[in-house]
This record gives structure tokens, C-alpha cells and sequence, in this order.
């Protein structure tokens, strides 16, 4: 099997970068959003870069945000990806001239194909779990049937945790998977074993 990539999102922590990394991660994600509990502010979110490895790929993640944020945060943060989760058009994630992901929240009456067509110019699209009142970070996975016939290699949020990420991966067979609540002891503090317990059920697969 491929080797499937690993983001571990939500990180408040220098240490908790260094250890993510250190148990094998691809990435990790930094919340801008101030509606999320894992939201840091740019000086903490530079901290944090700063703490990770050259390898490792720092992901700045906003939800509806001001143009402002976005450019103060590429110039401090200098994160290697953005990763937009809310409404942003086409043309707002692409405004920045920088490498972006976008979140595509499912749900059953939604047009995957549409909606994977509309961001021709990510970097990669991430399906998320729907949810009125939240972007992202609810904990909560969606039916992973939703994505039969997604041809474009992906990445799969959405209530992932250590014990159920191997199911996930066998049955959609993602690029990357990506956790956050899922290796967390509460919002934002992320427990290590976990974290390495769920980084090393991906591993397991490909070898």
C-alpha cells in the first residue's frame, strides 16, 4: 500500500509540533479562525514554525478570513501551505499566489464533483464533516460512502482517531488523513500518546 500522509491539525504548542514530528508526521495545522478553540495568534503561530523542522510542512488554516489576517500570517508565519475551511471562493484562495488546500464539508445532497471542479487550483481538496454551526473540528465523522467515485487523491478529516483511522484509509483510500480532536486530552492540548498511536496505525499499513 502507498504510504498514506499524515497532518495532525490544531497544534497550540511548540512541543507538541517537536513531537508530532518526531512520531513521523507530514504536517502539521495551525488554527487563525477565533470561532475555534485551537485558535492561536500569529506570534504563537510563529513560535510554532519555528519549533518545527525544516521537513516538516506547516499548514495555516482560516475560515472566512480577512485579507489582512491571511497576508500578516504568510509574512510571519510563512506557513509552507494555507488551508482555507469555510466559504472562500475560487478566487479568494487563489488571490494570494500561495499553495492552498481547501475543505469541502459533506454531506449527502452536496456535488463533489462540482465543488473538486470549482478548486482546480488547490494544491489539494480535504473533505470534512458537515455541520451547521461549525467549520471543522466537531469530532465527528461523515458516511466515507459519499466518496465512491472521487477520483482525485484526497485528504480525510472528520472524527479520526487512532481506532478507527485503519478502517478509513482500507475503505477510501485516501492521500492524507487528517485528525485533530481525535489525539487531543481536551480542545487544543494534544495527548501524546495518542497522537503517536494514531501516526503509528497509518504507518502500520504500508508495511
Amino acid at each position: 500500500m502507498t504510504r498514506v500522509r499524515v497532518k495532525i491539525c490544531g497544534i497550540t504548542l511548540p512541543d507538541d509540533a517537536r513531537h508530532a514530528e518526531s512520531c513521523g508526521a507530514d504536517a502539521i495545522g495551525l488554527v487563525f479562525y477565533p470561532g475555534s478553540a485551537r485558535c492561536v495568534s500569529v506570534e504563537q503561530g510563529v513560535a510554532i514554525a519555528r519549533a518545527a523542522g525544516p521537513f516538516l510542512t506547516t499548514v495555516a488554516l482560516f475560515v472566512n478570513p480577512e485579507p489582512a489576517l491571511v497576508r500578516e500570517v504568510l509574512a510571519e508565519v510563512k506557513p509552507r501551505l494555507l488551508q482555507f475551511h469555510g466559504d472562500e471562493s475560487p478566487a479568494f484562495c487563489e488571490g494570494f499566489a500561495h499553495p492552498y488546500l481547501k475543505a469541502i464539508r459533506v454531506r449527502p445532497e452536496l456535488d463533489l464533483s462540482s465543488e473538486i471542479q470549482a478548486f482546480g487550483g488547490a494544491s489539494g481538496i480535504l473533505f470534512d464533516t458537515w455541520q451547521a454551526d461549525a467549520y471543522g473540528g466537531t469530532g465527528k465523522r461523515f458516511d466515507w460512502a459519499l466518496l465512491r467515485g472521487v477520483e482525485q487523491r484526497f485528504i480525510l478529516a472528520g472524527g479520526l482517531n487512532p481506532d478507527n483511522v485503519a478502517q478509513a484509509i482500507d475503505q477510501v483510500g485516501p492521500y492524507g488523513v487528517d485528525v485533530s480532536g481525535g489525539v487531543e486530552s481536551s480542545p487544543g492540548v494534544k495527548d501524546p500518546e495518542k497522537v503517536s498511536a494514531f501516526i503509528n496505525a497509518v504507518h502500520a499499513l504500508a508495511r
